[in-house]
């Protein structure tokens, strides 16, 4: 599927490059899909763009800093924060003038969400946050559930190897780095979709300018500071999906979002872990998406 391909500046004296797609009619209404850390816009699958454009939708995606097509920082030397992040949103969403859009968007993107409807509510017409936790990764959130004992352990015994990474110059050795990295996060109840994780990994491979600063830098950044208690003062509609098989936020704390957004519907993913959404559930969630921007 062809899009329309832009680079758009933003940040101080417009230093930074974000790389956009759009697709479909540009008369419909807008949707931004905005991914989660050590992903690019190549994580949403043209298909399942497809699918948005077919039910009238405007689509826009695009890769946020460090990932895919965008400038890029020294690796483990990121020069931004979450709220940058935000900010270039908001910056995007005004120059592609598609103010107010409908923002689809997972874990760390879903916190960019969050924040960019709180702090920048005239960019955002309604919100679908996936994979997300009431507030920011990271922050304090006792009453919630931690992560599986399974999830803990792999990143208790492999935070040496995954600072090492693979051969970046290798790009085999770099796609099954991908899918080794994906692998866990997958829900345990269907089987693991080795094949779609693999071309998704080798389309983030293929279109990035620093591969080794998109899976490493996002996780680097401030969060800076707890919004939670603000969650009360979005004021746009807002749906919340979750699988419910997620190891790194568990089911408990899509439910705490949508009980701490004012008005939020919650829709339940069965069997889908922290993942973008999976091809098995896209008849489900295309027309929840479709019917909440509608």
């Amino acid at each position: 599927m062809a899009g329309t391909e832009q680079f758009v500046k933003v940040g101080a004296g417009g230093s930074v490059e974000l790389f956009t797609e759009a697709f479909g009619d540009p008369a419909d209404p807008a949707v931004l899909l905005v991914h989660g850390a050590g992903h690019s816009a190549a994580a949403w699958d043209d298909e399942f763009v497809a699918r948005l454009v077919h039910g009238g939708r405007h689509v826009v995606r695009y890769d946020s800093r460090d990932a895919g097509r965008s400038t890029a920082s020294p690796v483990g030397e990121p020069d931004y924060d979450l709220r940058t992040l935000v900010a270039d949103a908001a910056e995007l969403i005004a120059a592609l003038g598609i103010a107010p859009t409908h923002v689809v968007a997972m874990s760390q993107g879903a916190a960019v969400g969050q924040l960019l409807a709180l702090d920048h509510p005239e960019s955002v017409a309604t919100l679908t946050l996936a994979s997300s936790t009431p507030g920011g990764p990271g922050h304090e959130a006792g009453d919630l559930p931690p992560m599986t004992e399974a999830l803990a352990a792999i990143f208790a015994e492999g935070s040496g190897e995954e600072q090492a990474g693979p051969d970046w110059s290798d790009r085999e050795a770099v796609v099954a780095y991908l899918v080794d990295a994906e692998r866990p996060f997958a829900g345990r109840s269907r089987p693991f979709d080795e094949d779609g994780v693999r071309a998704t990994a080798e389309r983030m491979v293929d279109r990035a300018g620093a591969i080794a600063a998109q899976v490493t830098n996002p996780f680097l950044i401030d969060a800076g500071e707890p919004w939670r208690a603000r969650l009360a003062d979005i004021a746009v509609p807002t749906l919340v999906l979750h699988g419910t098989e997620d190891p790194l936020f568990p089911l408990g704390h899509g439910h705490a979002l949508a009980a701490e957004v004012p008005g939020a519907r919650f829709v339940a993913m069965p069997a889908t872990g922290h993942e973008v959404f999976p091809r098995a559930l896209w008849d489900t969630v295309v027309p929840e998406i479709l019917a909440h921007s509608g």
